[in-house]
């Protein structure tokens, strides 16, 4: 099977996600039973107030905001670092159920491709061997799941998976903060760009100084800063 591009899509999110961190955040801050409330947040735009709440500090209140993500096109390197963010939910193509004796997508790594057409054909011939080899090991193991879960294990790390995955707005930020940071892996980081272009669009006031630790302070980094910060204030300000 041929290269496979990365694709990510905002599969669901909670309805409405500003008004209901706003309404959690003033649950909080007021006496007003939730009827109240809930006509206070509707009638009266929150942007102002859910950026004063941001920025205090007060982010538990966006725990109540989830978004699901479907994501294809990724390696299963890439997934052995997202499944490092421990507040989220994962459901991932499994390799012991699904057969890839059809064949296996994969992820050519940038490095690679830019060594020329000649790196690229070498690649893609180890991929082509370790198909060969996954069908062998089917083959001689038998038809079925068992046969499924121990042949994958000559398969590699290039290989594509599909990831369903939720967090809630508070861990998002998190999650962009480490992997939109340049000294991110490159896979992830990407990933990471493209969640953070589909929450902007939907929930601007709580992704608005979304991404690397240096948007909104200092570089955490210290002396392995990239040295681009201001590049990447003004990147992720227009992203």
């Amino acid at each position: 099977m041929p290269e496979k591009q990365l694709q990510v899509t905002l599969l669901a999110h909670t309805p409405d996600p500003e008004k209901t961190c706003a309404l959690a955040a003033r649950t909080c801050y007021s006496a007003m039973e939730y009827d109240e409330l809930k006509a206070l947040v509707e009638e009266k735009d929150q942007a102002a107030f859910l950026k004063r709440i941001v920025a205090s500090g007060h982010l538990s209140v966006l725990e109540h905001a989830s978004f699901t993500f479907g994501v294809s096109g990724v390696s299963r390197a890439l997934l052995a670092q997202i499944t490092r963010h421990r507040i989220a939910s994962f459901s991932v193509q499994s390799q012991r159920y699904v057969s890839l004796a059809e064949g296996f997508g994969y992820v050519i790594p940038p490095r690679i491709k830019d060594l020329g057409d000649d790196a690229v054909k070498e690649f893609e011939r180890q991929m082509e061997q370790m198909q060969t080899w996954y069908g062998e090991w089917q083959e001689k193991l038998g038809k079925g799941e068992g046969s499924n879960e121990d042949a994958r294990f000559v398969l590699p790390n290039a290989c594509e998976t599909h990831i369903t995955l939720t967090m809630n707005a508070r861990e998002l930020l998190h999650f962009f903060s480490l992997r939109c940071c340049n000294r991110a892996q490159w896979e992830i980081r990407t990933l990471a760009r493209e969640m953070l272009k589909l929450c902007k669009q939907v929930s601007p006031v709580i992704f608005e100084s979304a991404g690397p630790g240096c948007v909104s302070g200092p570089c955490p980094e210290g002396a392995k800063s990239c040295g681009m910060s201001k590049d990447m204030r003004e990147y992720y300000k227009n992203l």
